[in-house]
């Protein structure tokens, strides 16, 4: 089944930063060689990924363009481009090129899916009444800023996930409104003993193939009842946007 993805539930990538040392200039020839073939190898990473980023990036769309519209709620192109940037750093991660043509596909499409739900399920959350204060956005904001050691590497991680200060504090907002919606409305069905038992035969089988010895069922009990809990959770939220889009009323531009 497949899972939503949201921008807000937020991850930013750190940046990746290229550390350069100064070579000792009493190297001998063969170590400086090998220096100069290592420097070529980086220049050429380099330029692939410059080429590669240049590919992303023309999968992005006019900032203003409008791609969806969702119950009369307009969906911009930054938007999009916010959450496209998410997809294809979650396909990097995963060792897979993003600008192949049938990633780029699946992308695009992943992309406007998540959009639309996000959309309704923050339209939903309004209606409830369900709301991030002030107090609340700036403690995630500053519990986001303290996973990196300084606000350049901050500002570059936000610039990499297609953000902006602005655009941040409202991905965080959405997130804790999204946040309360679902711990209030999508309560995840209870999870018996029975299915911690096979979850955990499955696991420790997994982990006797590969000559792993397991740990006792006791031990791993309720990491498993919280996993099972996520689950449970996430396949009713899929249901529940699946619903949601029988009455709306969806409009997609691009």
């Amino acid at each position: 089944m497949k899972k939503l993805m949201y921008p807000f539930l937020l991850v930013l990538i750190s940046a990746v930063l290229a550390a350069c040392g100064a070579d000792d200039e009493s190297k001998s020839a063969d170590k400086k060689e090998e220096t100069k073939t290592a420097e070529t190898d980086q220049q050429d990473q380099q330029k692939q990924m410059e080429e590669k980023k240049k590919k992303m990036d023309k999968q992005k769309l006019d900032e203003e363009k409008t791609v969806a519209i969702v119950n009369e709620k307009k969906i911009l192109g930054r938007e999009y481009n916010s959450v496209l940037t998410s997809s294809q750093m979650m396909y990097q991660q995963m060792g897979q090129d993003p600008t192949t043509k049938d990633a780029a596909k699946k992308i695009k499409e992943q992309t406007l899916d998540s959009l639309v739900g996000q959309t309704l399920l923050l339209q939903e959350a309004d209606k409830k009444g369900y709301k991030a204060s002030d107090e609340e956005v700036k403690k995630q904001l500053e519990e986001t800023k303290g996973q990196f050691k300084d606000d350049k590497e901050f500002e570059t991680a936000m610039k990499q996930a297609g953000l902006n200060p602005d655009s941040l504090e409202k991905e965080i907002a959405n997130n804790i409104k999204y946040t309360k919606y679902i711990n209030g409305e999508i309560k995840p069905g209870e999870v018996t003993d029975a299915e911690i038992q096979k979850f955990y035969d499955e696991y420790a089988s997994q982990g006797g193939a590969e000559g792993q010895e397991p740990p006792k069922l006791e031990e791993v009990k309720p990491q498993i009842k919280q996993q099972l809990e996520q689950q449970k959770q996430q396949d009713m939220l899929v249901k529940h946007v699946e619903e949601l889009k029988k009455s709306a009323k969806i409009d997609i531009k691009v």
